[in-house]
């Protein structure tokens, strides 16, 4: 359902029951989110006024809290409309939605606590430029490799993401558009806010397989259920940095993005420098997928 709504004086944010101005919106000072990273989140994109895959994200949304002992703030149909009221008050068409569950306020101390507290409900909207979107699928982006040093259950969507800022700053800071990051026996993992995926010289898709080491993207399992469909085998297993290097074709997939074309990593291209043919064919399947939600 598309939502209208007389365009507001400026972004509008949702806190705990209220619509207030974006720039307005706060928390507690003691919010365990702000003082211990103590949250999970979820982005939504949306496109021509349809949240992607929102069945997928409040799923993943609810696994997130289960893992930190959370309490979901609402019902998932309670969610679902304030997830349009936000849309609608922001006249979101394209964009992203912003959803983060903080344990809520609580004196500081670092156990959880054991009475029950009300937990913190954060929504927020920004637009975007669909046409940026659609050029990046196109054109495809560079990635360089970063050490992973995140904590151990990155299964688990938290709002602890220092190691990952540090890694795309320095993505950034060498003009690429992602940073893959690698473990210390020499497999990469996924991208800071991406999965990464690779298509063998002899032709085979590979991606990182589901468990602690990465995030179970949301995008990335719509995509393995499109190959499915199409026919398309995927291993889902461990690939090193020099497996990649020698790929015939490499992508990242997200919420933002299915099948992402990598040209080069690390500055070495990847096949012949362009956009390959089975991540061209997975960016059709995706996008066919989305004409039919809109």
């Amino acid at each position: 359902m598309k939502w209208a709504h007389k365009k507001p004086p400026g972004r509008v944010a949702y806190v705990n029951g209220r619509y207030l101005p974006h720039g307005a919106a706060g928390v507690h000072i003691e919010d365990r989110g702000l003082q211990f990273g103590d949250a999970i989140y979820e982005v939504v994109y949306v496109q021509a006024g349809v949240p992607l895959d929102e069945e997928g994200h409040l799923v993943r949304l609810e696994n997130s809290l289960t893992a930190l002992e959370l309490a979901m703030p609402m019902s998932r149909t309670a969610l679902r409309f304030v997830l349009r009221e936000v849309m609608g008050r922001n006249r979101l068409a394209d964009g992203r939605l912003y959803l983060q569950v903080t344990r809520g306020a609580f004196p500081r101390d670092h156990p959880i606590p054991d009475e029950q507290i009300k937990p913190t409900l954060i929504v927020t909207a920004r637009s975007s430029d669909p046409v940026i979107a659609a050029k990046k699928l196109a054109s495809g982006i560079t990635v360089v490799t970063q050490l992973d040093i995140r904590w151990g259950r990155r299964d688990i969507k938290t709002t602890q993401l220092l190691p990952n800022l540090l890694a795309k700053t320095a993505a950034k800071r060498a003009g690429a558009g992602e940073a893959w990051l690698v473990d210390p026996d020499g497999f990469i993992t996924e991208g800071c806010a991406t999965n990464a995926w690779i298509v063998t010289a002899a032709g085979d898709v590979v991606t990182h397989p589901l468990g602690p080491e990465i995030l179970p993207g949301v995008t990335r399992s719509v995509m393995l259920a499109l190959a499915a469909q199409a026919q398309i085998a995927v291993a889902e297993r461990k690939f090193t940095l020099a497996e990649a290097l020698a790929a015939r074709e490499a992508f990242i997939s997200s919420a933002s993005g299915a099948a992402v074309p990598v040209l080069a990593i690390n500055g070495k291209q990847i096949g012949d420098g362009r956009p390959g043919s089975l991540t061209l064919r997975l960016q059709a399947l995706y996008g066919g997928l989305k004409s039919c939600l809109n």
